[in-house]
């Protein structure tokens, strides 16, 4: 794995998983003659994207411990770590 690597294009793979897989959970309750049209797919597919301007998405994050660690020696800022143990949804 590139020390480099994007966190929000991490992020961008594990969300159009997440929202198909919400789309799934809503369509299943549907009788089998009720699916989920293609129009319904395309409008809830719409409303499930992130939107560019999201707060979270100027925060320049790093993945790399040490990346963060020289980028918070040159601006005189502290590291915020956001560390967890097990899966990341929480299927452990």
């Amino acid at each position: 794995m590139r020390s480099d690597l994007d966190i929000r294009a991490v992020l961008e793979r594990l969300i159009c998983p997440l929202a198909l897989g919400f789309v799934f959970l809503l369509s299943s309750g549907l009788p089998a003659d009720e699916g989920l049209s293609e129009a319904d797919f395309l409008r809830l597919h719409k409303k499930l994207q992130v939107s560019g301007k999201a707060t979270w998405r100027t925060i320049p994050w790093k993945i790399s411990l040490l990346d963060a660690q020289r980028a918070a020696v040159s601006e005189k800022k502290p590291i915020f770590i956001w560390a967890m143990d097990g899966h990341p949804l929480g299927c452990t």
